[in-house]
């Protein structure tokens, strides 16, 4: 492998074709209220004295830029300060960036304001953090994977389980929303765990980000349906000048992205990516065989200067096969295909945003469509030669149709944003499958056809006061549904808000939020039925609720730095819990398959807290680091009213990401993590010896009277990154070389449990042949995974 990475590096510094040429770059600079272009605006290239005026319409450009990640600063008299996310520039096309500037409430001279590139919004003074794209494609660890980078923030864990769930300080993997460019996307990983966020590879394309907003608290009110964290992901338009083109072949899978104009009013971006995962498993004899497929596209209409319309579509496609043609698999191997299905899964999102601007408001409707089909089934010995051996069979849908309208209006200084949703549900489900409970066999067989409406309604004034050193706001946001009477009245869900920022000085601030959130539980739960009765309707299953209250203090000793620390704690309220299990759903959601399919009752109670601590610098000469720890305690209450850690109670979080930009388009990276011990459940042998049992399931049962009294060692993981980029007049080409758990770190796992084999490979059997006999084998999780990309744009 040093010979590969060697030789990959010295061809990386051949100078082939010609040298790098200078970049160009465009833009617009417009009111962000009422979408007016600003003329006179000073525009400057960050930490250069390179620098420009917008004229009449706005527009500026800049030729002779070094090629690269770059950020742009504006100001102009009555604005509040911009800084731009950091984007890239090259030679081989023109890049374009759209400027909308906040009117400022304070003259100029009154307050000092710095441009920096660590956005704070009245609605979420803290818990918010925006991340560019240059951190995204920078990224060491994260193979341009949104949701890997995501776990580099504070609250956030990693796991070493190379998955995606969405764990934030210490709720569930099922307590996060997504939008992409204001349209709500219910799962953005392919192979997702339906009810909950997690899979192993992310659906977005990260050619198509600008940046992202991620709020881990302090959720403004047009954000619902949420517990612990928010995801805005902003997308790129297309280039408004010439076609151009990109191809990427990554650590997973290969990618085609075409962006463009469409006539004079419209550009879009198109691109589909295909994985080659299932040849490079079946050649390293894995056994399981992953292929997804997955497309995503954007066009965006300035009909004029106060319409305009945006189309969004995310779609994917994944078969998730069974490598039976292993010869003399090992113990691990045989446990993994005794217990995994044959899943496939379709998934795709189709929405419209239309955008009308008026003198002081503007007015954004949008329209969506989503739609999830998901398909598992599992022989018993993975012998598919007769139905009989079928032990599960499982189709499911989940189709919403949704519109939202919101009003964003400044007025005498004060900003206001209301509006209202309805959202058009159908779940259906066919459920075939043998589950063992309470020491006997039970048959679950149904058939779910269900449609019912979500409705919501939210609004939230923000005002800065005090010479813009105190900033307030107040939301108050409520959902409601017809599925039942226990969820049908829009005040029972009522959610207020509230944050407050003070600046003590241009450099120091304090803030503060406190809110009530409702999350609806997942539509497994709704849909679940026992003798053609959901059961769960009856059982008058809630909106889950849960309060927070974040304190934080923030310093910024330069615009490029940012320090910050948060205390944060949460109460949970009406959590599913499990009849048959005897736990609370929080603890579950982190696995492959479908959460919620069972009997729940809305009666669980937990709390998280802890406090967070991060460093940000983001410099002007290509120096980034993030370094970040938290101190996290989660726990759920038992059946018998007792606190016991949540699944998620990592206690200890802590992760230093660092990239520098070298001479000659030469940049390096590191990024190390940290992960306390996660509590977890032993195997229940006595009941996974029965037979009966044993042959429903596939492989060994939890003993959930022991839920978490076990604890894994520490994991902690070391990833660099080297990446080397050449701009030319007519191609742009990128390499880089990532290499995930450089020491080989081995962390701790579930032991395996397979069934003992006789000398013929017969399966030993004790008490007259129904129970199996049993071995238990310790596991460990951890291997060097070197990784090549090249990406090509022209």
């Amino acid at each position: 492998m040093i010979k590969i990475i060697s030789g990959l590096l010295l061809f990386l510094t051949l100078p082939f074709f010609m040298l790098a040429q200078k970049a160009s770059l465009s833009g617009k600079v417009v009111d962000a209220t009422n979408n007016h272009p600003l003329p006179f605006v000073n525009v400057v290239v960050s930490g250069t004295s390179i620098g420009t005026v917008s004229d009449e319409k706005g527009h500026f450009k800049f030729d002779n830029l070094q090629p690269g990640f770059i950020r742009i600063e504006a100001s102009f008299v009555g604005y509040s300060k911009y800084s731009s996310a950091e984007f890239e520039v090259s030679r081989a096309n023109t890049a374009f960036i759209e400027i909308k500037l906040e009117k400022s409430q304070s003259e100029i001279e009154e307050v000092t304001v710095t441009a920096s590139p660590f956005r704070k919004t009245a609605e979420s003074p803290l818990s918010l953090r925006t991340i560019s794209i240059g951190e995204i494609e920078k990224a060491p660890g994260a193979n341009r994977d949104i949701s890997k980078v995501i776990q580099s923030f504070p609250g956030v864990q990693s796991t070493p389980a190379y998955r995606n769930d969405i764990i934030i300080r210490g709720g569930g993997p099922s307590e996060s929303r997504f939008y992409l460019d204001g349209v709500e996307v219910p799962f953005i990983n392919h192979f997702a765990t339906q009810g909950a966020s997690g899979g192993p590879v992310g659906i977005l394309n990260a050619d198509f980000i600008r940046e992202v907003n991620f709020y881990s608290g302090a959720f403004p009110a047009n954000r619902g349906n949420a517990l612990s964290g928010v995801m805005e992901f902003n997308q790129i338009d297309g280039n408004e000048e010439k076609l151009k083109f990109q191809g990427t072949l990554g650590a997973s899978e290969i990618a085609a992205t075409l962006d463009g104009p469409i006539g004079e009013k419209t550009n879009f971006v198109f691109s589909v990516r295909r994985s080659y995962l299932q040849f490079l498993f079946s050649v390293l004899e894995l056994p399981f065989l992953p292929n997804f497929t997955d497309m995503q596209f954007k066009t965006r209409t300035r009909f004029n200067e106060k319409n305009e319309l945006t189309l969004i579509g995310l779609g994917a496609n994944d078969i998730f096969d069974l490598n039976k043609d292993i010869e003399n698999p090992d113990d691990e191997q045989k446990y993994i295909l005794s217990e995994l299905p044959v899943n496939e899964q379709w998934n795709y999102t189709l929405g419209a945003v239309y955008k009308h601007f008026r003198e002081n408001s503007y007015q954004t409707f949008v329209l969506s469509r989503s739609h999830l089909n998901n398909s598992a089934y599992k022989y018993f010995e993975n012998d598919d030669s007769s139905e009989d051996n079928k032990i599960l069979d499982y189709t499911s849908e989940e189709i919403e149709n949704k519109l939202r309208f919101e009003n964003t209006s400044r007025i005498d200084g004060f900003k206001l944003n209301f509006g209202g949703g309805v959202d058009f549900v159908t779940y259906k489900n066919s459920t075939e499958q043998r589950r063992y409970y309470n020491d006997e066999l039970v048959n679950i067989s149904y058939k779910t056809s269900l449609d019912f409406v979500k409705y919501s309604l939210f609004a939230q004034i923000s005002k800065t006061v005090l010479n813009e050193r105190l900033a307030l706001s107040l939301g108050v946001r409520t959902d409601a549904n017809n599925y039942s009477g226990s969820m049908n009245n829009l005040l029972e869900q009522i959610s207020p808000r509230f944050s407050a920022s003070y600046s003590l000085t241009n450099k120091w601030s304090l803030n503060f939020n406190t809110g009530r959130y409702y999350q609806l539980p997942a539509y497994t739960m709704l849909g679940y039925k026992e003798e053609d009765v959901l059961v769960n309707k009856e059982n008058y299953l809630k909106y889950i609720e849960v309060d927070h209250l974040i304190g934080g203090i923030e310093f910024r000793p330069q615009a490029a730095i940012q320090l910050t620390a948060e205390a944060f704690w949460k109460r949970y309220s009406d959590y599913p819990f499990s009849v048959n299990d005897q736990i609370s759903l929080a603890n579950k959601g982190a696995d492959y398959g479908v959460v919620g399919d069972e009997e729940v009752l809305s009666v669980s109670e937990g709390r998280a807290y802890g406090a967070e601590f991060q460093t940000r610098i983001n410099s002007r000469d290509g120096f980034n680091l993030n370094l970040s720890y938290t101190l996290v305690r989660s726990e759920f209450k038992d059946a018998a009213g007792t606190n016991i850690p949540s699944s998620w109670d990592s206690k200890h979080l802590l992760t230093a990401t660092a990239t520098k930009d070298v001479k000659r388009n030469w940049r390096v990276g590191g990024r190390w993590r940290f992960v306390g011990g996660l509590p977890y459940t032993p195997w229940d042998l006595e009941k996974s010896s029965l037979v009966e049992a044993w042959n429903l399931k596939g492989g060994p049962f939890l003993d959930y009277s022991q839920l978490n009294t076990l604890r894994f060692n520490p994991f902690h993981q070391l990833d660099i990154r080297i990446d080397k980029s050449y701009y030319w007049e007519k191609l742009t080409a990128k390499f880089y070389i990532d290499i995930q758990n450089l020491y080989n770190f081995q962390a701790q796992q579930t032991d395996i449990v397979v069934r003992a084999e006789d000398a013929n490979g017969n399966f030993i059997t004790t008490d007259n042949g129904t129970r199996y006999q049993l071995n238990s084998i310790e596991s460990a999780s951890g291997t060097v995974l070197p990784t090549v990309g090249i990406i090509l744009q022209f």
